[in-house]
This record gives structure tokens, sequence and C-alpha cells, in this order.
């Protein structure tokens, strides 16, 4: 087994690792390590069925099925399929997700802490994902941001990103916007928080899952939004995740900004997530 740091601002990677081997507590508890104080490991080639990335996610807190049904696993619903594959005329997943930066679920108000990922069938020449530490971004943040920023609350929401579903047909936009805030009401979250294992601040939201800063005007909410972009659009401070067969994935879902990037088209792309909520 062989472990080491991918970057300087996020990510550990673990290689010649089997799943016989993370069964064994110290092995495992190295991961964990890792994890926390990296924010994301990397696991290469880890040959894994649904039942054990179920139990392995099990061993970090409680995996929880996906909100919608219809891209669960068929057998094991704590698993969603994220694909462009199509088998006996259906879509075996959801074919386009998370392609902007965001931190999971922040439009909730108790996110799960951990994102897992398993490389069912990736290519390695596309759809690869992208990961920034949300307190390396907040490191990079100019002074005044900084200042500017200090006690402040994000308020977080999915309509910028909710799909419309075939019930949504004839509303008219203003009725479609308060279907939303009706299903999915806004929350809000401090803007800037402290990682628990490092004692570091971190910047919690960005501009797809926000609908702006508490008591900001709109012309500062753009310039919010746009200092973030920026920062996260320096591939100096950006990990690209160059998929292989079987890689396993894992993250801290508030301290780790991910993007997924295009696959190229003709070429299949399956890959297995479970999302961690917090132990019993």
């Amino acid at each position: 087994m062989k472990i080491r740091e991918i970057t300087p601002f996020i990510g550990a990677e673990f290689t010649g690792v089997t799943y016989e081997d993370l069964t064994r507590p110290e092995v495992f508890q190295e991961l964990v390590d890792r994890l926390h104080r990296h924010e994301l490991v990397v696991v290469r080639e880890l040959e894994l069925t649904p039942e054990q990335q179920i139990s392995l996610a099990a061993r970090l807190g409680r995996p929880v099925p996906f909100v919608i049904q219809k891209y669960r696993h068929p057998e094991y619903p704590e698993i969603m399929i994220s694909s462009n594959e199509v088998k006996n005329d259906k879509p075996l997943g959801v074919a386009r997700v998370g392609n902007f930066w965001h931190q999971d679920s922040t439009f909730v108000a108790d996110p799960a802490p951990y994102t897992m990922l398993h490389g069912v069938n990736v290519p390695g020449t596309s759809g690869h994902t992208l990961y920034a530490s949300a307190l390396d971004v907040y490191d990079r943040l100019p002074q005044e941001w900084k200042d500017k920023l200090a006690g402040r609350t994000g308020v977080h929401t999915v309509g910028k990103r909710l799909r419309i579903r075939p019930e949504h047909v004839g509303l008219s936009v203003a009725e479609f916007r308060a279907l939303i805030d009706i299903e999915h009401p806004k929350v809000e979250h401090p803007l800037v928080q402290t990682d628990p294992v490092t004692g570091r601040p971190y910047l919690y939201g960005s501009r797809e899952y926000m609908d702006s800063v508490a008591g900001f005007d709109p012309n500062e909410n753009e310039a919010f939004f746009s200092v973030v972009d920026e920062l996260l659009a320096d591939e100096d401070h950006v990990y690209t995740h160059r998929w292989t067969p079987e890689d396993l994935v894992i993250w801290k879902t508030k301290t780790t900004f991910h993007q997924a990037t295009a696959v190229e088209p003709g070429v299949s792309r399956t890959v297995h997530r479970v999302s961690i909520d917090a132990g019993e």
C-alpha cells in the first residue's frame, strides 16, 4: 500500500489497496484520518461490488437513499447511478449532474457530511472531476472580502438548478418559482465556517446553490459570486481527477468544491454515488 499527498491544498491518494485491506481497522482508520486532514481521498482501482461500497460507506456514517427514486440503483437504493448509458431503451441513471462548481446539498438544512463515488465504467479521456478546497478558497480571499463576509449568512436554494418535470408543463415562470419556494424552501448557513478537525476557516457557498448573501444588495451579491468564481477558476489550485477504472473517491461535502466535466460524444460513463449522513 502506498499513500501520497495529491496536491498541497487538497487530496490524498491510496494505491495498492484492496477491499479486504480496508476491512482491517488500522487501514480504514488511516483512510479516515487522511480524509479529515486532506478533505478528499482517492483509492485507485479498487474493485467493489455495490454491497461492498455500501458496507464501506456505513463505516463512515449512514448511507442515505437518493431523493429521486428513479435514479436509485434498482437493488440498492443507497446508490445513485450517474450515467449516460441506456439499457433496454431506458436511461441507466441521471446523465448530467454536478457540471458546475458546488458543495454538495448546501440547499438543505443539514447536508450529509460525506460523498463517495465509485467509477464503474469510466473513460480516461473525458468526464474528469474537478476538486478545490473551501479552506484554500477562503485563504485566498482578499482581506477586504474576509472582513466583508465575517459574520454573514448565505441564503441557499436549489432553484437555479431544479429540473423542470412533466408536471410543471403549463406553469408560468412566476408559478414555477413559487412552487420551488414551497417544495424546496431556502435555507441559511453561516458563510464562513470552521473545520472541526483542522480549526481552519472555510467558505461555505457558491453561485449555483446560493440565492444571495443576507444583507447584500444585487451589486454586492454579483461581486461576491464573481470573486468566488475567479478563485475556483485558478487551475493552480484545482485538482483534476482523471478517472481510471474502479477508482473510489470520497470527500467531505462542506469543505470540498467540485465540478463534473463533459463526457465526449459517443463515450459511456457510469459512476455509483453514495451520500453518507452522520452516524446514529
